[in-house]
């Protein structure tokens, strides 16, 4: 499933054009990216928080050339599935 099917879903429920669907998905992505790069968590119910987790910095090997490089720390993303989610998919 992807974007495309999700706003076909969103049509189906809400009714209205294709384009307005669309532009709900969109929305609702943004304001997880914005909310993320704000360093805030976004929870949804019954299915997640959305978190940013520090990754340490550490040392890499190149496997094409076997040297080593230092990685940086980073902010990276994370996804914390709620009760409902996990017990959906088993």
């Amino acid at each position: 499933m992807n974007k495309q099917d999700i706003a076909e879903k969103v049509q189906g429920v809400l009714g209205g054009t294709k384009a307005d669907a669309e532009r709900a998905v969109e929305a609702m992505i943004d304001s997880i990216v914005s909310g993320l790069k704000k360093n805030d968590d976004v929870s949804i119910a019954g299915l997640g928080i959305f978190k940013v987790k520090m990754r340490a910095a550490r040392t890499a090997r190149n496997p094409r050339t076997g040297e080593t490089v230092q990685v940086p720390s980073m902010r990276v993303p994370k996804f914390q599935p709620a009760k409902a989610l996990k017990e959906a998919v088993k």
